[in-house]
Formats: structure tokens, sequence, C-alpha cells
């Protein structure tokens, strides 16, 4: 039997340009010193389609901390750098769909 190595769950901005995973939480209190955002923050981000099992395709990452685009449900969306750091994913090795 084989066994299998679970990869960690990874901030949004660590996918690269045309990579894709599953969110698997949101995380109000995570990076820049611990300051939360509350339920607000992860409220937004639900409303927006931003939830757990959904998939997530990176289109763009502009350089030096700027927005993460994203194409999700169809849509395309355009992240701050701080919003998407605590948007955790798990990366897909296989791929369903492409930008």
């Amino acid at each position: 039997m084989e066994r299998q190595e679970k990869e960690p769950d990874a901030p949004l901005t660590t996918l690269r340009a045309g990579e894709t995973g599953l969110i698997v939480s949101i995380d109000p209190d995570r990076g820049r010193g611990g300051r939360g955002r509350g339920r607000g923050f992860v409220k937004r981000l639900m409303d927006m389609g931003l939830t757990p099992g959904t998939e997530i395709v990176v289109v763009k990452a502009a350089p030096f901390r700027g927005p993460v685009e994203i194409l999700i449900r169809g849509a395309r969306i355009a992240l701050g750098r701080g919003m998407a750091d605590r948007i955790l994913v798990k990366r897909e090795k296989n791929p369903r769909s492409s930008p």
C-alpha cells in the first residue's frame, strides 16, 4: 500500500498564473501580525462566491504585492494581496478548466 503525503493548505498568493486550486478555508487572522478582519471579511468573500470546496484559477498576479486576478464560478475578480493571502487553497494537480 502506497503512502500518500498530504500537501499542506497554502495561501492563494502561492499559486502562479494558470494554476488551479480548491478553496479550503478563509482565515481572517492570517498574515500581517494577525490583525483579523472578522466575520464581515469572511462574509464578504463568501458573498462573492469564494466558499470552501470551490475551484479557483489564478489568471494573473501583479508584481510588487499588487492584486491577484482570479477566475471563480465563471467570473473574474481582482483581490488585494492581503485578502488573497487569507484564502487557503489546496493546489490541484489536474485542473478541470483553464482561464
